[in-house]
């Protein structure tokens, strides 16, 4: 009956002459192959099109139908409107990126509550009916890693601040949590002066950073704390003509990184590999609709050996954090 379902909306759409953004009905509906739908925080992004791709490349081994639906704003009223779409086609599982965990709280449960599987993936809603958060990097390691890499081009002191992007975002306020907390204890003699947040939007990320450059002369460093936020710091530092006085780090993507890293107006991007991060997701919702149980140690491939699984919270977790300069950057495409 669920094939029967899909088929009917998908031509209905089609009939109605509705757009379906990056593939919301591709594959063949009455196949019975498990349809899995990723929903990022925005579409055009490259990390998120890089996630796409790895869950893609999973879907092809195990037989999966995987598409993106992907929001065209960061508003968290569009990512509840996508869901609601796809509670109504009744897909199998929903892996979503949630750019408010609260407001999405609510949907997630009419998800369940209808019999789709729900994991959330890069950023959580821990206090929803989620059933598994694949997560790329601990906050502990992700902020450790950033706030040590800023510290090394610093001298261990002076002026920073962090650009961040949504000011809902889950990972991205417990990465500047254990930042500012790591920070205050290891490194006495640096200080944040200020947090901003920019949205997804890398123009006004670039504009936030160059007013805090304005308002902190004595400034020694910026966090791009998302990837969109990530080039916008370094372009500030390179605009403003301040490479070698103002270091950055951040959570680019590597290609998008690579002209900042060979220039010096960024030092160190602190990711992990993102595609394998999307092949994770993929592989985890294959688990939940099998009725798979996870493992304390999970073999997902051979590039993703020992994936270690936390009951407690229900969280599988990729690995520990990447560091990229401009030696290596070019190991990685995306």
């Amino acid at each position: 009956m669920r094939g029967r379902t899909k088929t009917l909306v998908c031509g209905a759409a089609a009939l109605l002459g509705v757009m379906v953004a990056l593939g919301g009905c591709s594959g063949d509906p009455a196949s019975g192959r498990t349809r899995v739908v990723f929903v990022p925080k925005v579409g055009g992004i490259a990390y998120f099109d890089a996630m796409n791709a790895g869950g893609m490349q999973a879907a092809r081994e195990y037989d999966l139908e995987w598409s993106t639906r992907a929001p065209a704003t960061v508003a968290p009223a569009a990512q509840i409107a996508i869901l609601r779409d796809l509670i109504n086609e009744h897909v199998d599982a929903i892996a979503v990126a949630p750019n408010d965990p609260a407001s999405l709280a609510p949907v997630i449960a009419d998800a369940r509550a209808e019999g789709i599987h729900v994991l959330t993936t890069d950023t959580d809603a821990p206090t929803s009916k989620r059933e598994v958060f694949v997560n790329q990097a601990t906050p502990q390691g992700i902020g450790t890693a950033m706030v040590d890499a800023l510290m090394a081009k610093t001298g261990e002191a002076g002026e920073f601040a962090i650009v961040s992007c949504g000011p809902s975002a889950a990972n991205l306020n417990n990465w500047i949590d254990h930042e500012t907390a790591y920070a205050a204890q290891r490194y006495p003699k640096a200080r944040l002066v200020e947090t901003v947040y920019a949205g997804e939007d890398v123009t006004t990320a670039t504009k936030l950073a160059k007013q805090i450059l304005d308002r902190h002369p004595h400034l020694t460093g910026m966090i791009g704390q998302c990837t969109t936020s990530a080039p916008a710091v370094a372009q500030a530092v390179r605009d403003q003509q301040k490479i070698g006085r103002v270091y950055t780090v951040s959570t680019g993507t590597p290609q998008m990184m690579k002209p900042y890293l060979l220039d010096g107006s960024c030092s160190k991007t602190v990711l992990w590999n993102v595609e394998s991060l999307g092949y994770l997701t993929a592989w985890t919702a294959k688990r939940l609709t099998d009725g798979t149980e996870l493992r304390p140690s999970n073999d997902v491939s051979p590039e993703l050996p020992g994936v270690k699984y936390d009951a407690r919270d229900h969280t599988i977790l990729l690995g520990d954090p990447l560091l990229i300069t401009q030696d290596n950057v070019d190991q990685y495409k995306y």
